[in-house]
């Protein structure tokens, strides 16, 4: 295959990939969304690949070739969706993913879009973003539950919580909100695909809380900031 870096033999530290090879330019594009900039104290941003190494494009599949190969100052780069840092010494850490595809550690890809989408459907759900931990071989989600459906369920179970952020604190309550969307799913996702821990969030996000942009898309990275302890709390 195509290398774009390579490491120093004689490099023993972990979590980089090395410098660029010679044939190759390495960029870093500013992602404003996730707080990413090559200006940062260390560059970070997504890499671009330009040089003779890398492909023309996509054989036969020239929207995917004009989506993921841009022209910047004259030279033409791979957009890899990668979200890279580099080191003081020169060499390239991948720190994040710019897009929703995520490896978990059984080695399939989860497209968290994918899900997201799936769950969306369902009446308990009013927003939710699909997270996994690349080590971990599960995903978990946080969800902005429906009010309505949610306390109707709550009352269903004999839930003793009557206050909105208590009924989403409930333990009871989480679990029977994951088993009805297990439930839901159905067949609609494979094994893999599905949220094996929730959390409940009783907040709404918008895009004056920066959690949404202003076309209400999900701010992934800041939704992960934000929810940092519920995610680990998730994964203990």
């Amino acid at each position: 295959c195509g290398g774009g870096t390579i490491a120093d033999k004689h490099d023993l530290s972990t979590g980089s990939v090395g410098p660029p090879v010679r044939c190759c330019e390495i960029l870093l594009r500013e992602w404003k969304e996730a707080g990413y900039s090559p200006l940062n104290e260390n560059p970070q941003g997504e890499v671009l690949i330009g040089g003779g190494n890398v492909a023309l494009g996509y054989f036969k599949n020239p929207e995917k070739t004009a989506e993921e190969f841009v022209t910047v100052n004259g030279k033409r780069y791979f957009a890899t969706g990668d979200i890279g840092e580099f080191r003081s010494d020169g060499s390239l850490k991948i720190i994040d993913r710019k897009k929703d595809l995520l490896k978990l550690a059984h080695g399939e890809y989860i497209s968290l879009g994918k899900v997201e989408t799936t769950l969306l459907t369902c009446p308990l759900v009013d927003n939710i973003c699909a997270y996994g931990d690349s080590q971990r071989d599960f995903l978990v989600a946080l969800v902005v539950p429906n009010q309505k459906a949610v306390t109707e369920l709550a009352e269903k179970i004999g839930a003793d919580e009557k206050e909105w952020e208590d009924i989403c604190e409930s333990p009871a309550v989480t679990q029977a909100v994951l088993q009805e969307l297990v439930s839901y799913i159905g067949n609609k996702l494979i094994r893999v695909e599905v949220p094996q821990k929730i959390y409940l969030c009783h907040e709404a996000w918008t895009p004056q809380s920066g959690l949404l942009t202003e076309a209400l898309k999900l701010k992934r990275k800041s939704i992960e900031n934000a929810f940092r302890t519920e995610l680990d709390q998730m994964y203990r």
